[in-house]
């Protein structure tokens, strides 16, 4: 789970006048804790005291700390699944949009909102990923807003092992401090909302893959082997393994063409390596490609020339 603090945040007064509130005026190291745990707490506040919490449905209620807000339109690097490495933060754009009542203003200093990704149940997490940047918000109404933000993932700091190359489920996050520190809030006396279920994505572990066409130059006629390494990212250790028994394809292009023809699939053994034999007959490109899985995105090693002579 990210031990880093994030709170993300958005600021300025509102304006209809196609206002954009910039990233860069929200970041506060000061703040120990992420908007979603602040959130979390004033619920479980309002739920001890007895209130209806009505959380899952954020309609207007009269329910003390409740926000009348909602998120919708949720989504996170165009649809695509983020495939992490072992060392560098990944980070990919969300949009979503916010609509809320006319008397909650989402542009005030001390109201936040983002937007999160977790593994597990909504109010307690297993895992959960945020941004390194609070959103960007948009009025386009009096009470709509269209947001432009991030989730940033560390290998290092945010990723638990393996289990997290999965599907993750999209969650809203909102709170008025109400005039109070951020950092160290008495959660009895903000407003909140919190929504889950706004969408989904799918977490993968990065591949690799090589190739190596031998012997270079060649007879025509004669044997070329082809070997090469089909590996992934292990969230469990932050290394790359091979990828065991897989389906590759080795593939050939001719000297002057653009495409690629399948000419075999072979399996990686149990360490991930690939090895197989060609006939060489024309100048050209070989290489292998994979074509992923669940957990794993698809991958085509740079193609390997080859002079026939």
């Amino acid at each position: 789970m990210r031990i880093r603090a994030t709170v993300a945040a958005v600021t300025g007064a509102l304006a209809l006048s196609a206002l954009v509130i910039p990233s860069a005026a929200q970041a506060d190291d000061a703040h120990r804790s992420t908007v979603s745990d602040v959130a979390r707490a004033a619920q479980s506040t309002v739920a001890g005291s007895g209130a209806k919490s009505g959380a899952r449905s954020l309609a207007a209620e009269s329910v003390p700390g409740q926000l009348d807000l909602t998120f919708s339109k949720f989504t996170v690097n165009g649809g695509k699944p983020i495939a992490v490495g072992t060392t560098a933060t990944k980070t990919v754009p969300t949009t979503f949009t916010v609509t809320h009542a006319a008397d909650v203003n989402i542009f005030a200093s001390d109201f936040a909102l983002d937007v999160s990704l977790y593994r597990g149940s909504f109010n307690d997490p297993t895992n959960e990923l945020y941004g390194d940047a609070a959103p960007t918000c948009k009025a386009v109404s009096s009470t709509v807003a269209t947001c432009k933000g991030q989730i940033a993932i560390s290998p290092q700091y945010d990723l638990i092992g393996n289990a997290d190359a999965t599907t993750w489920k999209a969650g809203g996050f909102a709170v008025d401090f109400n005039g109070q520190d951020p950092a160290n809030p008495d959660v009895s006396k903000i407003d909140f909302a919190l929504q889950e279920g706004l969408g989904t994505a799918r977490v993968q572990r990065l591949s690799k893959l090589t190739v190596d066409a031998a012997p270079e130059p060649v007879k025509k006629g004669k044997t070329i082997t082809v070997t090469g390494k089909l590996s992934r990212a292990s969230f469990d250790d932050l290394k790359y393994h091979g990828y065991a028994t897989q389906p590759v394809k080795l593939q050939f292009r001719k000297k002057g063409s653009s495409t690629y023809t399948t000419v075999k699939t072979i399996k990686s053994s149990s360490t991930g390596t690939l090895k197989t034999t060609v006939k060489a007959s024309v100048d050209g490109y070989w290489r292998y490609s994979f074509a992923g899985t669940a957990t794993t995105p698809a991958v085509s090693a740079a193609g390997d020339f080859v002079d026939v002579k």
